[in-house]
């Protein structure tokens, strides 16, 4: 079986519901899924997907081709799109089946009709079901990883995004480590390739020019990190220490960053991959959705992850700047609903 979900992490998060809805399916199959190289580990993390196939394209759009090698699939699955673009490259690969949505440019596909108000996780499992394959959109967790924690119990905040749109100000989110800080929180910065500077600006801020010892903002006594003062750097995926906040750049490999989510006392983060992790693994978030609703992509319903949302017109989840929706949210919704959270624990 051939699966194409060639997108992101968040991407692929959202669609493990579907992913083992074919495993349960298929059972004797061998599921390949056709995604970019570096998702091979959550892949294969979530238990529903054998082997990796490369392949990946600019934003969000159809690789122009997939290195299938051997024999046509016996099934092939289009979790990427609403066609036509995604149903060819599949088509090409002559499987003996197709699941896909129905779209006018392929008639010859006869699959459910695509909805554009509708959550990722259900879209896809809906799919399915119109196939007559059982789905659960809510079966979506990850197993702990076996490695543990490089900082358990902190407080993770990741202020990247792929667009500027989702990406909320650094000086915003410098004011949300400054208020866990002096709530006596640990607190992890995450940062992905390219997002050194802006790491940097969110611990600049947060620390204060005369905050890089042991003061807290307002002059109270701020707990250290385990390894002193280090200046924060280094290699990919290596933490440096400023007090007690420490920064994690260049993207931590998946089993360490797993380790770090799985372990941690709740995170804080955009409308983006990092806050489908938080959601595989169970660990109380705080989300800040912009010019997409968390109807469309937020985490499932309860208490234990909040989706700070002002309502008003779809933007454009693409754009270089900061959605007007999202910039309504303040620093001090964000740290509200982190200390009211009943499942984040005190310091």
């Amino acid at each position: 079986m051939l699966v194409l979900r060639a997108l992101g992490l968040g991407d692929l998060l959202a669609g493990v519901p579907a992913l083992r809805a074919l495993r349960r399916g298929f059972p004797g199959y061998e599921i390949v899924l056709a995604a970019p190289e570096q998702l091979a580990a959550p892949a294969a993390a979530s238990g529903a997907v054998d082997r990796l196939l490369p392949a990946s394209a600019p934003g969000r759009a159809v690789p122009v081709r997939l290195e299938w090698e051997g024999p046509p699939p016996d099934v092939a699955v289009d979790l990427h799109g609403n066609g036509p673009s995604s149903h060819r490259l599949l088509q090409r690969m002559h499987p003996q089946r197709l699941l896909a949505f129905a779209h006018p440019g392929t008639p010859e596909i006869a699959g459910p009709g695509w909805r554009a108000d509708e959550h990722e996780r259900a879209r896809w499992c809906r799919l399915l079901e119109w196939y007559g394959i059982p789905a659960d959109p809510a079966d979506l967790r990850l197993p702990v990883p076996g490695v543990p924690s490089p900082a358990p119990g902190a407080v993770v905040v990741h202020p990247g995004a792929d667009s500027g749109a989702r990406r909320w100000p650094a000086e915003r989110y410098a004011a949300v480590v400054r208020g866990l800080r002096q709530r006596g929180y640990r607190v992890v910065l995450t940062g992905g390739p390219g997002e050194d500077e802006l790491l940097d600006r969110v611990r600049d801020g947060a620390l204060q020019p005369d905050d890089h010892e042991a003061a807290g903002p307002l002059g109270t006594s701020a707990p250290r990190g385990p390894a002193g003062a280090a200046a924060a750097g280094g290699r990919a995926g290596e933490g440096g220490v400023d007090g007690d906040v420490t920064v994690f750049r260049g993207g931590l490999p998946f089993e360490r960053l797993a380790a770090l989510f799985a372990g941690a006392a709740a995170v804080v983060s955009g409308d983006t991959g990092i806050a489908h992790l938080a959601v595989a693994y169970g660990v109380p978030s705080v989300t800040l959705f912009g010019p997409v609703s968390p109807g469309l992509w937020g985490p499932p319903p309860g208490t234990r992850h909040v989706a700070l949302w002002h309502p008003g017109p779809p933007g454009d989840p693409h754009g270089r700047e900061p959605d007007p929706r999202l910039l309504r949210i303040r620093p001090d919704d964000v740290l509200k609903a982190l200390f009211d959270h009943p499942e984040v624990p005190r310091p």
